[in-house]
């Protein structure tokens, strides 16, 4: 009989994908079964295996995908079937989030649990909006309530006297549709009219918004704002200090949405220097990498490495996917032979530095005339034997440029790029919603399929503003094909140029 699973009451934080605590991240790492929230970053999901089932539970304000008896039935059942089940919810599982209903059922169940604390929103969105919940000039306690009560219960359990005589902050959380009665009970028992008052909506991400008033005009500001949850309302002295701390919505990119068209492997990097310059990043992979359709050249590429002069690798995947076969094949770095490297870009030559490879030739300009021009300083072309490893589908060019100056090229496809339909994270869904301010692309490839799914044209039609920002000349290209000229060109044509690019 298979032993019983183990429940993880997990806390995902309060939208800052970086704020997940590491025993967290371990638990997601091995999870069978990830039971989710509508408020976790859906970008934690990665950190899950692959084969993980994943489960959505709804969960915002009246509307559950799961209602919640069932969804506690749920973690039971996958647990007693011997899943390591990870319950992810957004902020922390015991601070209005249900999680206590949840644990007192698995160890009803006799279930086994373990609950790992999350930063929580009441005071992380006050923290990214400049304002600290206690300062020693203006308060020393605060108070965390409840906008959205049990509907169940007769009367509300808020004293509402108590908490207007009290002193220290007040943050309420979920009480964002009932802000002029929160503000209409604190006034009517004794509390002054002119008291400060911030809502940070969607707090610690890029679709962070904040709004300021007092109890007298805060619900006509929520109202014309037309501001929605999730939101948290932070009221007390506290909020003047957002003046003067207000560190995150002043970064350079903050309030700026990005699209991210690379794949899913490769996204992290410019997606996450995007962030840190305070963009609201939407990843949607157009392109993934899969293994050629054809592999007899590789295969005998592979059995006559020993024979070439040079290897030339155009871009990171390349390296990758060429190494995931060596390794099959060899066990040592070694059996590459005596042959010299050449690189398409610093990214591609940092990829060989990850196998401690270095390259010997890199050209300043990634384009064929200067990849062919950067080998023939370093050896005569006439009779030369090139490997060239690309994707299956790729510029004829630089082989022909080559081949006519006499080199012996074998052009060997190590990978393909296949298109990405699945919206995991729901970002193909907010891009046709709300549209964006930038459309990265990183390759020819990616516009091509980006451009099948979404066509370009009939997007910019609908989204005037919307800009578009090319890594190179190849990427370029394939947007000046399609009848687009991008807003701009990275300089130089890397993932730091194409982060300067949307700075401009």
């Amino acid at each position: 009989m298979k032993s019983k699973g183990t429940v993880y009451l997990v806390g995902a934080g309060p939208g800052d994908a970086g704020l997940l605590t590491r025993r967290g991240a371990e638990l997601l790492a091995r999870a069978d079964v990830v039971v989710y929230d509508a408020l976790v970053n859906p970008d934690l999901l990665r950190l899950a295996p692959k084969t993980a089932e994943f489960i959505y539970g709804g969960k915002r304000a009246a509307a559950h995908a799961i209602p919640q008896e069932e969804l506690n039935q749920l973690l039971v059942t996958k647990a007693k079937a011997g899943q390591t089940v990870v319950r992810l919810k957004g902020g922390d599982p015991y601070i209005f989030g249900r999680g206590g209903e949840e644990a007192e059922e698995l160890a009803a169940a006799k279930v086994p649990f373990e609950v790992v604390p999350g930063v929580s929103s009441f005071f992380a969105g006050p923290n990214y909006a400049g304002i600290p919940v206690t300062h020693r000039d203006h308060c020393s306690s605060f108070t965390v309530l409840t906008g959205h009560e049990d509907p169940t219960k007769d009367e509300s359990s808020i004293d509402w006297a108590q908490l207007a005589k009290s002193t220290g902050t007040k943050v309420v959380l979920m009480g964002v549709e009932r802000i002029r009665r929160i503000a209409e009970q604190l006034i009517a028992h004794g509390m002054a009219v002119d008291t400060p008052v911030a809502l940070v909506r969607w707090g610690t991400t890029g679709r962070q918004q904040s709004i300021e008033g007092t109890l007298a005009t805060i619900a006509e500001v929520v109202e014309q704002a037309k501001f929605t949850a999730p939101a948290v309302t932070i009221i007390g002295g506290v909020v003047k200090l957002r003046g003067k701390l207000n560190w995150f919505e002043r970064r350079p990119l903050f309030g700026q949405r990005i699209v991210v068209t690379r794949t899913r492997e490769q996204a992290s990097e410019l997606a996450h220097q995007l962030t840190e310059l305070g963009a609201d990043v939407l990843e949607i992979p157009t392109i993934k990498i899969t293994a050629p359709s054809k592999r007899e050249m590789l295969a005998e590429a592979m059995g006559g490495l020993g024979t070439y002069q040079w290897i030339v690798f155009t871009s990171p995947n390349g390296v990758t996917s060429f190494f995931d076969y060596f390794f099959k094949a060899f066990d040592d770095i070694r059996s590459l032979g005596c042959v010299r490297l050449a690189a398409v870009g610093p990214a591609t030559a940092a990829k060989l530095a990850e196998l401690h490879l270095s390259v010997d030739a890199m050209p300043d300009k990634y384009v064929a005339k200067a990849i062919a021009k950067a080998i023939a300083e370093k050896d005569d072309l006439e009779n030369l034997r090139v490997l060239l490893l690309r994707a299956e589908v790729a510029n004829p060019e630089l082989p022909k440029l080559l081949e006519d100056a006499g080199a012996i090229v074998d052009d060997v496809a190590v990978y393909q790029t296949v298109p990405e339909t699945e919206d995991v994270t729901g970002a193909a869904a907010r891009l046709l919603d709300d549209g964006a301010d930038w459309l990265t692309f990183a390759s020819s490839s990616a516009v091509e399929n980006f451009h099948a799914r979404f066509p370009l044209p009939a997007l910019l039609k609908k989204f005037p503003a919307l800009k578009t920002a090319s890594i190179g000349p190849e990427t370029t290209k394939a947007l000046v094909a399609l009848g687009l000229k991008p807003t701009a060109e990275a300089k130089p044509h890397t993932i730091d140029g194409l982060v300067k690019a949307v700075q401009s």
